[in-house]
């Protein structure tokens, strides 16, 4: 019964460094404010570079 105790544990840990990832993720591109973006976004215009589709 005891590897049930460690499969339970790595799951939680898991759980918990997916929210934490996300969290960041989120923080970083909230970051930016909306003329940092449009910035960005004209700058990658120019370059040819292909803008991703969220």
């Amino acid at each position: 019964m005891r590897w049930w105790k460690i499969l339970g544990l790595a799951g939680v840990a898991g759980v918990a460094a997916t929210g934490v990832a996300i969290t960041r993720a989120e923080r970083r591109r909230r970051a930016y404010t909306p003329e940092e973006i449009r910035q960005r976004l004209r700058e990658r215009i120019e370059q040819g570079e292909p803008v991703e589709e969220a």
